[in-house]
């Protein structure tokens, strides 16, 4: 029904219903976010880590900090995880919670910003002060007419609508428009067009403001060092080193002291779904991680090959790929990656919502065949989810590494269009605790 609808009703009629909508809560709520500095973080991956990152430092230098992200809603200390199944909450929830954040005297607000919310003018009332952005692959396509171009573009509009709102006066402070861009990324040139106060960008391959060095991984995280400044990430996984110089570029230029940014990197040992470990009587090493595209797929991958302790440790990795109009070409991309670099793949439900589960399976599990995998051997298709992590869980031994990707800390599933409560890390405790570990 809501497909018939898109396509009867003109896309004009849809945006003016959105930005109604949108206008009309801003007003409800009372205009939050012109009370507050807002940061908004887009990008194809690693939103929600990065949004983690900035609301610790901030906390730490003592700015009360509210955040909406994919993953998890945080009003200062406290935390909520998202209920939403969407990064970005529309209609009133967005404005909704940020007047939640006003009541708790949030001086700070991190919102997750996605195409898709950009398209529904979900943003619409949220005066934004920072754009940051991270990273941009192909992915939500079908949503954009099939379009890479017009994916990019449509993120540029958190990038326009920044200096489309005046200049706020935050605890006595005139708040500057600052844009961070990733600069390893080769469309940070688009975003770094639009205009802004000023504009930063950070790296590890290219030359940036703020360039990490040094980076190596330890048991708990990842050491490196900005300019000197060592910084320690108690987080695995060395792709988080990219999540985390936003956080370290946006400080310094607030002029937060390094003492007050190394603690609030430090401070941070989890994000829900992103890296989580799961503790368990087998001896491995059980991680519940989002990752749900090629990218994201191979730079866990290459993080789990750098964990492992013996030469004979095998990486066991669950993944899937969703329906509901999403892009079907990741599917191969993913199930070729996982070949190459997992030694056991196991294919599962994500969230398939009315397609059909078996052909999203088979077009990741065939990738998977062509570069070397064999079903029943080290290859199994096992669409019940549980049923797939319970395969995945049997397979470990002691040293292993098992990473079960897709969904992270989701809170739903929907399978044949029927949404049910679902929560990756209590299934995984569940299914050790099944079979004694």
């Amino acid at each position: 029904m809501k497909q018939l609808i898109k396509k009867l009703v003109p896309e004009r009629a849809v945006i003016t219903y959105h930005r109604g909508v949108t206008t009309l809560a801003s007003y409800r709520y009372g205009l939050p976010a012109k009370k507050m500095v807002i940061i908004g973080i887009t990008g194809t991956k690693g939103k929600t880590s990065t949004a983690n990152f900035v609301w610790s430092c901030l906390m730490a230098a003592g700015y009360k900090t509210g955040l909406v992200g994919t993953a998890n809603i945080r009003i200062g200390e406290t935390e909520l995880l998202n209920k939403y199944h969407m990064t970005m909450p529309g209609r009133a929830v967005l404005q909704q919670l940020m007047a939640d954040m006003v009541k708790a005297n949030c001086t700070h607000c991190i919102i997750e910003v996605t195409s898709e919310g950009l398209k529904q003018w979900r943003h619409q009332g949220v005066d934004f002060d920072v754009a940051i952005f991270t990273n941009l692959t192909p992915e939500h396509l079908p949503s954009h007419g099939g379009s890479f171009e017009k994916y990019k573009e449509a993120k540029g509009a958190l990038f326009a609508a920044l200096m489309q709102s005046p200049r706020k006066v935050i605890e006595g402070k005139k708040v500057n428009k600052l844009i961070i861009a990733n600069a390893d990324s080769e469309h940070a040139d688009y975003y770094l067009t639009f205009p802004a106060d000023k504009k930063v960008t950070y790296g590890i391959k290219n030359k940036a403001n703020y360039v990490a060095a040094g980076i190596t991984s330890t048991d708990n995280g990842v050491i490196f060092n900005v300019d000197s400044t060592p910084y320690e990430l108690h987080i695995l996984g060395e792709f988080n080193v990219y999540n985390a110089l936003p956080a370290i570029a946006l400080a310094v230029e607030w002029g937060i002291p390094r003492e007050q940014i190394q603690a609030g990197l430090g401070a941070l040992s989890l994000i829900p779904g992103r890296m989580e470990r799961i503790a368990n009587g087998i001896g491995a090493e059980v991680i519940v991680d989002y990752a749900h595209e090629k990218e994201s797929m191979t730079a866990l991958l290459t993080s789990a090959q750098k964990m492992k302790k013996k030469s004979e440790d095998k990486i066991i990795v669950l993944l899937g790929a969703e329906g509901g109009g999403r892009d079907k070409a990741k599917r191969p991309a993913m199930g070729e990656v996982a070949a190459k670099l997992a030694d056991y793949v196991v294919v599962s439900n994500v969230d398939p919502y009315s397609d059909n589960p078996t052909e999203i399976a088979e077009d990741i599990a065939k990738a998977s065949e062509v570069h070397g995998k064999q079903r029943d051997k080290n290859l199994f298709v096992i669409e019940d989810r549980r049923a797939g992590i319970r395969k995945t869980l049997e397979l470990a031994k002691k040293g292993d590494i098992v990473l079960i990707t897709g969904k992270g800390a989701e809170q739903s599933i929907t399978v044949d269009g029927v949404t049910s409560p679902w929560d990756d890390r209590t299934v995984v405790k569940e299914e050790l605790r099944n079979l004694g570990a």
